[in-house]
């Protein structure tokens, strides 16, 4: 197996490494921004830090690392948290004083490896809350080491952060691991020597030794602790009859968590997908930007260069360096961006995405993915865009590979779906019912082909189930604006860079190339005319005018049908274009851009054959004839599909 290398600095600084450690939910990151003055996500759902924070406060190194359970290896976050910790001078391990039983757990393994630890209780008001009373002072002197009470939301005890930080001591070391200790050479470090004794494979074969087998007895040994530790320093009965409790419950419950999630879901498509995305959007676009900042772009531009010029085609053609740049990022994906981790923020913060994703899980897996995928399904009907930007709350590569690869494919956004149900409405119910379980077939199909055939393996779905409150408002502004920035300046240059290359195709011919090169696959495969091609090369760039510009000229109703599937299934506008190739890199961007057209153009030249195969076996058959064929297609399509890969 590949060994895992340290993906943090390594004793670079002048100063100290200081490391936040703990479990999820347990506000590390309030701490991580107090100490260094940068913003960093501050939410309730495992996996929102899972890129490392850093910082500096003062001389010194400050990382805030992604929640875990224990130094294990068990996971990639695991794996990464284990080789900062393991190169950190002092490390503050903040636990979460309701669930001192489960969190401990971790503190005692991080005391055990000798490196100095400061105990930060956090969430004392919601313990007092809870009817628990907690004696710091019996705590610190049992572990040997600095606890630090605090209520981080409030601010409370923060300041007093700054003066015991450097306080921190190496703790009382449980006595089963001081008499294994002596078995390892002196020249491993003290830290690795307790991995090594756990078993970790990558920590031995860094040293050369081989792995012991002590992970079993000493992790006995530190809940026996943890527990005789909790009796002696916790006072009270936890109160769980409370409000928030009792909704949290019914949450995760089918016939109540089912309704509750539609009636969110609702709301979530309103606000992202009616009012953002056409209402905000629709100003934003056509007004600010369109109406204003585009026609001011092309008289400056017009004034220093010739209006017919290629450079002015460059500039602010129609896909101009200048004016597409600016009114897709500033008119079309700023307000989606923001609207999107406006909605992210309020889940997590209120503690009900892990609900979403607990009360999902089951069903999920079978496209090899867990309860997490809902939030970008269903912000894909909004913007897939967003969806797609989503997809880092998945737990591996290979969940968000299958995720990116099925949004693509099958999800419309909301200004193209607008489209497509006003032509079905035109087509009636029968060409509408073909179309949609066309769809739904590609959907449910390609995620079991995608768990089958897309390498890797996905992650279970391990999350901590934080307690219902009320978000912290300035927290999710803060946050959402801040994380927005972020993705405009990284998006940037990809949607330069997009336009630019657009720009020169379109000013050497090379667009009317490509569309007169299509004709073979869009009038002989697709049976659609010839001026459809223009309409899929406009879907590259806004899926909605595509949709619309295939239906400026005459077509029957099942050239209207196969036209409508295979722009639906067709390649994602430009700007999710260009995320997919941010987060999944050029060269997978590529086979999946290349791969969703190949499998668009497949379906819908497929639909077009049988179809137009039906109504010559059985002239004037009706849409339901039809639908019934495809119900058979798809069926036998998937069942034979998914046995060649058993």
């Amino acid at each position: 197996m590949k060994q895992t290398q340290p993906t943090h600095f390594q004793k670079r600084i002048t100063g100290k490494n200081i490391v936040l450690v703990g479990n999820p939910n347990v506000g590390k990151s309030v701490f991580f921004s107090f100490l260094t003055g940068k913003y960093a996500d501050v939410a309730n759902f495992p996996g929102t830090t899972t890129q490392l924070k850093c910082g500096r406060y003062g001389e010194d190194a400050v990382t805030d690392t992604p929640g875990i359970y224990g130094l294990s290896s068990f996971n990639e976050e695991e794996k990464i948290v284990r080789d900062i910790v393991l190169n950190a001078d002092i490390l503050v391990n903040i636990v979460d004083a309701v669930h001192l039983e489960r969190d401990l757990f971790l503190t005692q393994q991080l005391i055990d490896t000798g490196i100095p630890v400061l105990l930060v209780l956090n969430m004392m008001d919601e313990a007092e809350k809870q009817g628990l009373k907690i004696k710091a002072r019996v705590l610190s002197e049992e572990l040997g080491v600095p606890v630090l009470p605090t209520m981080a939301v409030k601010g409370m005890g923060l300041e007093k952060l700054k003066v015991v930080l450097y306080q921190a001591r190496p703790g009382r070391v449980l006595p089963e691991v001081l008499g294994k200790l002596a078995e390892l050479p002196d020249q491993v470090p003290r830290p690795e020597k307790l991995l090594i004794l756990e078993g970790d494979f990558y920590v031995s074969a860094r040293n050369q030794l081989e792995p012991r087998e002590y992970r079993d007895e000493l992790y006995q040994a530190r809940r026996r602790w943890v527990n005789q530790l909790v009796d002696r320093s916790v006072k009270g009965i936890r109160v769980s009859h409370s409000l928030g409790m009792a909704l949290g419950r019914l949450m995760i419950q089918p016939v109540t968590g089912i309704p509750i999630l539609v009636l969110t879901l609702w709301g979530i498509y309103q606000l992202i997908g009616v009012f953002v995305a056409q209402t905000v959007v629709g100003f934003t676009e056509e007004t600010l930007m369109g109406q204003y900042f585009e026609p001011m772009a092309r008289a400056l531009v017009g004034s220093l260069v010739l209006p017919n010029s290629a450079a002015y085609e460059l500039l602010v053609g129609h896909f101009g360096v200048i004016t597409m740049t600016v009114t897709y990022l500033f008119g079309l994906l700023f307000p989606l961006v923001l609207g999107f981790h406006l909605v992210l923020a309020l889940l997590e913060d209120t503690g009900y995405l892990p609900r979403i994703a607990t009360l999902l899980d089951r069903v999920l897996t079978f496209f090899g993915l867990n309860g997490q995928a809902v939030i970008p399904f269903v912000l894909g009907f909004g913007c897939v865009t967003m969806a797609l930007m989503s997809t880092r709350l998945l737990g591996s590569q290979r969940e968000r590979r299958i995720a990116t690869i099925i949004l693509a494919l099958t999800v419309p956004c909301s200004a193209q779906l607008a489209i497509i149900a006003t032509m079905l409405a035109g087509l009636g119910p029968g060409f509408a019912a073909v179309y949609g379980l066309t769809i739904i077939s590609v959907f449910i199909g390609g995620g079991v082909l995608l768990n089958r055939l897309v390498p890797g393996q996905s992650s279970s779905l391990w999350i901590d189930l934080p307690p219902l409150r009320l978000p912290g408002f300035k927290n999710v502004l803060n946050k959402s604006w801040k994380k927005s920035i972020e993705f405009i300046q990284e998006a940037g240059p990809l949607f330069l860079l997009g336009s630019l290359v657009l720009g020169l195709l379109h000013v050497s011919g090379g667009l009317e190339s490509i569309e007169n090169a299509v004709v073979p696959l869009t009038v002989h495969w697709l049976g659609l005319p010839k001026e459809a091609a223009g309409g899929f090369i406009m879907g590259v760039i806004r899926r909605e005018f595509g949709t619309a510009g295939l239906f400026s000229f005459p077509m029957t109703d099942l050239q209207k049908l196969v036209a409508l599937t295979t722009i639906t299934l067709f390649v994602p506008c430009i700007a999710s274009a260009m995320l997919i190739f941010k987060e999944r890199g050029w060269l997978e961007g590529t086979l999946i851009w290349v791969g969703t057209i190949g499998a668009a153009c497949l379906i819908g030249g497929t639909m077009n054959q049988l179809l137009s195969l039906f109504e010559t076996i059985l002239p004037g058959s009706s849409p339901l004839t039809m639908l019934a064929g495809t119900i058979f297609l798809a069926l036998a399509s998937i069942l034979g599909l998914s046995r060649v890969n058993l």
